[in-house]
């Protein structure tokens, strides 16, 4: 199966939790490339960054806190694009009020919080789904289908980076808002090697922690004897890495152009001497994901298929044991990650 047209997906109106980067993102993706709209933003920083956003991206109501968006009877959907030590409370608040949702990657901080998140949905009967945007596009709908089909063999072996020189970027360095390589660029690894292999039998990582008490750098490998894989998978926010991916198999390899989070292209390259490639170019890439939680809702749904809550909850908890083993606590968790 093809990724779905975002176009064919039925409109909604979203609410925007949070007015950074990535919520101007997702703003342009659904007013430009869906039939949905962005009707409301909030900012917990107080009204006029609100305004600015909405001036600046045409939305058309703005509010200086997140109790008022979500009791906006127009807003259909929110977003949470807050940072990583609060996309539960967001969350949690915007289902409360009877809206469904979609929470920024990395889905919480840590298990516990997403679990709070996931049962509270499932007690509400509300949509929610983690924002992995990967997850949605065309070249991931494309590999998995040349998986599925046997092009390379049974997968022996998985590889992953992502590094980017975001070291002096204050939210990044700040452990009080769970900054750091890990869940702000080294779930996108992660959660590939989870897409492919699922959860590893066995974890080892190893990791260097900032002056700050963030994680610069992590490398991780994830074993999976009883499938006979293994995943290699590396993050740093300390320099700039290709960010490819590569799907070794008994029979040939995928390998995954940078940035392989991004809509990209990709070869299947088998023994046999054959190749071949998939262009999945496309502008921005977030309307993939936002057409997802459209067609999920109208649906009834209360969960993806593509992203199920529990596959969220593995990936929190694979990136806990990661965290325990390199040392990284964040200020409000006390005895290891995860843990008050």
């Amino acid at each position: 199966m093809s990724a779905p047209l975002p176009m064919s997906a039925p409109a909604f109106r979203w609410g925007i939790l949070g007015a950074g980067g990535i919520a101007h993102k997702l703003a342009d993706a659904i007013t430009h490339y869906t039939k949905s709209e962005v009707v409301a933003v909030a900012a917990a920083s107080g009204l006029e960054r609100a305004q600015a956003f909405a001036a600046e991206t045409g939305v058309p109501t703005a509010y200086g806190s997140y109790e008022e968006l979500v009791a906006d009877p127009d807003v259909d959907i929110v977003y949470v694009a807050t940072t990583h030590n609060n996309h539960h409370g967001p969350a949690l608040l915007a289902i409360e009020a009877g809206k469904h949702v979609m929470v920024e990657k990395a889905f919480t901080q840590n298990e516990r919080q997403a679990r709070l998140v996931v049962d509270a949905a499932r007690a509400k009967g509300v949509f929610v789904m983690e924002a992995m945007w990967a997850r949605h596009l065309p070249h991931m709908y494309a590999l998995r289908e040349a998986i599925a089909r046997g092009e390379i063999g049974e997968v022996i072996s998985v590889q992953a980076d992502h590094g980017q020189p975001i070291s002096h970027i204050e939210r990044m360095r700040n452990p009080a808002l769970a900054g750091g390589a890990l869940l702000d660029l080294g779930v996108y690894p992660i959660s590939f090697a989870h897409d492919i292999l699922g959860v590893p039998d066995a974890i080892t990582a190893v990791g260097r922690l900032t002056d700050t008490g963030v994680d610069g750098q992590v490398s991780m490998v994830f074993d999976y004897p009883s499938m006979g894989a293994q995943a290699s998978l590396t993050t740093t926010m300390e320099g700039k890495t290709p960010c490819m991916a590569l799907i070794g198999g008994t029979e040939g390899y995928i390998e995954i152009d940078g940035t392989f989070y991004n809509p990209t292209t990709f070869r299947v390259v088998r023994l046999d001497g054959t190749m071949w490639e998939y262009d999945g170019t496309a502008p921005n890439g977030f309307q993939f994901e936002a057409a997802e939680v459209a067609r999920c809702v109208a649906a009834g749904l209360t969960e993806s298929p593509i992203q199920p809550l529990e596959q969220s909850l593995e990936i929190m908890r694979i990136m806990d044991e990661v965290r325990n083993q390199i040392g990284l606590i964040y200020p409000d968790e006390h005895g290891g990650p995860g843990e008050r």
